[in-house]
């Protein structure tokens, strides 16, 4: 009886997923043939898209029979008890954690901290958002238990954004942007957009459709507001100066860290190399360019006068 539950209607699930990887497949094929790409990304297409189409396609179907059916009951219970404030702080620790568990919040962390050469690191990016995240869904629970009108929310939030896209940097309001995309990602939009359908079903005076949805609006809204916030405590983006202060370089001294991407280490030191090869092509130039006075090979200079009072004898 178990396993038969597990399969259950898993065949659409599998058409499902075939007809939304199917075109980036067929994409990727004329791209690789059109512009002849080397053959071996022609066979490691091959192998990832086999793995996706049956990752993407348990994902689901495990959401299907566990993720969505616990969150709708788990609605329902709170929803049914006389303490539903409860709801509030439930929501902000699963929207912490739902987003936490969000590969995609992983991914654009790792590459804002690429991107930035470090000076922007993914463990802020990452705890951000899921704070940001577990704080509006927390807000989203309190306007299903009170009643409050969606239009209340979701009106200064924006406006909110909006303002600030005019005062944050132009560094944090792209990534801003992009943080409100890959927040709503399969978790979240699975497991607490049900638990939230329920909980408006199970509360006498909400409606299901009205008073359920909405929550994603305020997943996607938060990373924008939060992370353009957080920009401001981050100093004025400095362009680097090509040229050499007196002749000097200027290195800033910092510990070793051991979980820092290779690659920025890789990035750091052809800076630092280049750097030190430049300033010492200067001082060569420099050095040419002053006059030199010529010696003997006895470290004595070769002048004329000198020469002259040397070979004149005593008398």
């Amino acid at each position: 009886m178990s396993f038969r539950v597990i399969v259950e209607g898993f065949d659409a699930v599998l058409v499902e997923v075939m007809a939304a990887i199917s075109p980036v497949l067929i994409l990727f094929l004329l791209f690789i043939f059109f512009f002849k790409m080397p053959r071996h990304l022609l066979f490691n297409l091959a192998r990832g898209g086999i793995l996706a189409f049956f990752g993407l396609a348990l994902f689901l179907q495990g959401v299907k029979i566990g993720f969505m059916p616990v969150g709708m009951e788990m609605g329902s219970l709170l929803g049914a008890m006389a303490n539903r404030w409860i709801l509030i702080p439930l929501g902000f620790f699963l929207g912490f954690l739902a987003t936490l568990a969000e590969p995609a919040v992983r991914i654009l962390s790792s590459q804002v901290e690429r991107g930035s050469s470090g000076s922007i690191r993914s463990s802020i990016i990452m705890l951000t958002l899921c704070f940001a995240v577990g704080l509006f869904i927390a807000l989203g629970m309190t306007r299903i238990v009170y009643g409050i009108p969606f239009q209340y929310i979701i009106i200064p939030g924006y406006l909110t954004a909006m303002i600030l896209m005019f005062l944050s940097k132009p560094s944090f309001t792209a990534i801003a942007f992009d943080s409100g995309g890959v927040a709503t990602g399969p978790m979240t939009v699975t497991f607490i957009m049900a638990m939230a359908v329920g909980a408006a079903d199970a509360i006498e005076g909400r409606d299901a459709v009205a008073d359920g949805f909405g929550l994603i609006a305020l997943v996607a809204l938060a990373p924008i507001i939060m992370i353009m916030l957080i920009g401001f405590l981050y100093p004025a983006d400095d362009q680097d100066s090509s040229e050499p202060d007196n002749g000097s370089i200027k290195e800033e001294e910092s510990e070793p860290d051991e979980n820092e991407n290779p690659q920025l280490k890789t990035n750091r030191a052809r800076k630092k190399e280049s750097a030190e090869k430049e300033f010492v092509d200067e001082k060569k130039d420099r050095a040419l360019k002053e006059p030199v006075e010529e010696k003997d090979f006895t470290g004595n200079t070769n002048n004329e006068e000198e020469i002259q009072d040397e070979t004149t004898p005593k008398t």
